[in-house]
């Protein structure tokens, strides 16, 4: 079976062009279940019933799994039986049928246009770091991208003349514009600061860490925290806040689901609705605190 889990995750990485967060919460669901079937001593993949996964969803249940976890590993293990069948090693998919209730799905946390403000003022342009910082700041809240996607960007992926990036995640390009702010400050970093910083001439990331080479998702996410901490603000922001908020401040200002959905990538625009759930528990929190009788 591990052999097999490896073709399996060669085939989701070459032919199904997913994620590295995807794969490896794919690899971690799928590992955890052959492990399990050795420990009750299952019989091979081809042999598995319905009734064994019904076991084996009882027993991370009661292992004390979330029901978000349970979900998730339900979904990688259809998947992967699916891949089974494609292969010729199952000729029925033991999982089809299986369903498991996730919790409510927890609201993103945005933050306000004054914090957006502040915290993208935070970078001293007195530096290379500063520059660089303030770029990285700029062009996340102007795009909605992922952290993984601004890492990945190269330098020829950015068009400063006409004011958009070119952003490629699992196999399809979006095209996605830029304010003017943060044209200006990509232009600061690209042509006065990036040429300090690379280690390589022919070095092709768009921002690099002090050593001269490709950041990493870790020494970014250092980056917000240290900026947070200057900022005073009180919410627990990553890279991630920053998508949030762009999403959810465009649809505040009037843009429609499907540019937005186009916009962050996302492939189904339920996941694009969360946005307009923020706002309206946004305004009923004002409603409650501002209206004489609520």
């Amino acid at each position: 079976m591990t052999e097999f889990a490896a073709q399996f995750q060669d085939y989701l990485i070459h032919t199904k062009n997913a994620s590295e967060n995807t794969v490896a919460s794919y690899m971690r669901d799928i590992r955890q279940f052959i492990a399990y079937l050795s420990e009750i001593s299952a019989p091979k993949l081809s042999d598995v019933r319905h009734s064994q996964i019904c076991d084996y969803v009882s027993w991370m249940q009661n292992a004390g799994k979330s029901p978000a976890t349970v979900s998730r590993s339900v979904a990688s293990l259809k998947n992967f039986f699916a891949f089974a069948i494609l292969r010729g090693v199952c000729t029925q998919n033991p999982v089809h049928d299986i369903h498991v209730e996730k919790n409510a799905r927890k609201l993103p946390q945005i933050l306000s246009g004054k914090e957006v403000e502040l915290l993208l003022s935070q970078p001293q342009q007195t530096d290379m770091k500063g520059y660089r910082d303030k770029a990285m700041l700029e062009l996340l809240y102007a795009t909605g991208i992922r952290v993984s996607e601004l890492i990945g960007l190269n330098v020829d992926d950015v068009n400063l003349n006409v004011g958009f990036i070119s952003c490629t995640a699992k196999g399809k390009t979006r095209i996605i514009p830029l304010y003017p702010a943060a044209v200006k400050a990509l232009h600061n970093y690209i042509f006065d600061i990036r040429p300090q910083m690379i280690a390589n001439p022919l070095e092709s990331s768009l921002f690099v860490n002090v050593n001269g080479e490709r950041m990493t998702r870790q020494g970014f996410w250092k980056i917000v925290k240290h900026y947070q901490d200057m900022a005073g603000i009180d919410k627990d922001i990553t890279p991630h806040t920053l998508r949030h908020s762009f999403a959810a401040h465009l649809l505040e200002n009037g843009a429609d689901l499907r540019s937005i959905q186009e916009m962050l990538g996302h492939s189904d625009i339920s996941s694009t609705q969360i946005y307009a759930q923020v706002l309206q528990q946004n305004l009923k929190s004002v409603y409650n605190k501002y209206h004489p009788r609520a």
